[in-house]
């Protein structure tokens, strides 16, 4: 009797599992679909202001409404998704690429190097990601180029402490020391064996960076930085709708937080899924 109703809950843990996938697959595929095919469909000016239609409340012609000037919050929140996306997979791109290349390369070449390394990822990771990216903004002209360079540098710290214990690990290996044995360089042995060992892992990890890289960007939109004033975002809509929310309008600014909450989570949904793939002792342990 206890083996059947252990194998009932493994089946039931297995099903929850499938469906969670399943919804974060759907809900990532509606957003792609959103930002790529609402914009040009959808042939209207994202600025046009309209006063006699000053926070109308959501309708058929406007399902999330209007904004405290007029404009249609749908086509807002699409435009400040977009540009919400576009800051979180170029900059965890570039962070993942950086962060490997640091890892991979202290892991690689060991002794003070590795040390040199590592020590400089704890000096910037004892500085808040939120403050450095702020004083990194500020450098700049407003725009996504800037906010795109300051989410980077601030989100490749653990790339590199995830790449560096993977080689770590990796240089131990047999075929490792066979490779060496057999005269193969550091550089060859780097970048035949042990980078290509570590890209799941890479992927992984730029994957996962992709979420916390749209919260990051949205609060430095909330706080007013980085982007100009009348470029859609999902963080600067939230901070336009503050006032609006004191006086009882409350869709300028629930679609906004609806439209960074629901994706990311999703995001992070698929990111796990396939964490679970890359680590089959823990997906079997999560089955049982």
């Amino acid at each position: 009797m206890a083996d059947v109703v252990w194998r009932s809950h493994g089946r039931a843990r297995r099903s929850t599992f499938a469906v969670r996938v399943w919804v974060s697959a759907v809900i990532v595929a509606a957003v792609a679909a959103a930002v790529l095919l609402v914009p040009p469909i959808v042939q209207l000016d994202q600025q046009a202001v309209d006063l006699s239609m000053k926070l109308q409340p959501p309708s058929l012609a406007h399902p999330f409404g209007t904004d405290d000037v007029g404009r249609d919050l749908l086509l807002r929140c699409v435009y400040g998704l977009r540009v919400s996306l576009l800051v979180g997979l170029v900059a965890a791109l570039a962070a993942t690429v950086v962060g490997t290349a640091v890892g991979a390369a202290a892991a690689a070449f060991g002794g003070w190097t590795d040390r040199l390394v590592m020590r400089l990822v704890d000096a910037f990771s004892s500085v808040p990601h939120l403050l450095l990216g702020i004083f990194i903004v500020a450098m700049f002209r407003p725009g996504v180029g800037p906010v795109i360079v300051s989410v980077a540098l601030t989100h490749w710290l653990s790339t590199a402490r995830i790449v560096r214990s993977e080689v770590l690990s990796l240089r131990s290996r047999p075929y490792i020391d066979a490779a060496i044995s057999g005269g193969a360089s550091r550089w060859r042995v780097t970048t035949r064996h042990l980078l290509p060992a570590v890209l799941p892992q890479a992927g992984l990890a730029a994957v996962l960076m992709v979420p916390h890289a749209m919260w990051h960007e949205s609060a430095l939109s909330f706080l007013g930085l980085g982007l100009p004033s009348h470029q859609a975002s999902l963080g600067s809509l939230v901070q336009t709708a503050r006032g609006s929310l004191l006086a009882g309008d409350w869709w300028p600014t629930l679609f906004p937080g609806l439209l960074l909450i629901v994706p990311t989570l999703a995001i992070a949904g698929l990111a796990g899924a396939w964490r679970e793939r890359l680590n089959p002792r823990r997906r079997s342990e999560l089955m049982l």
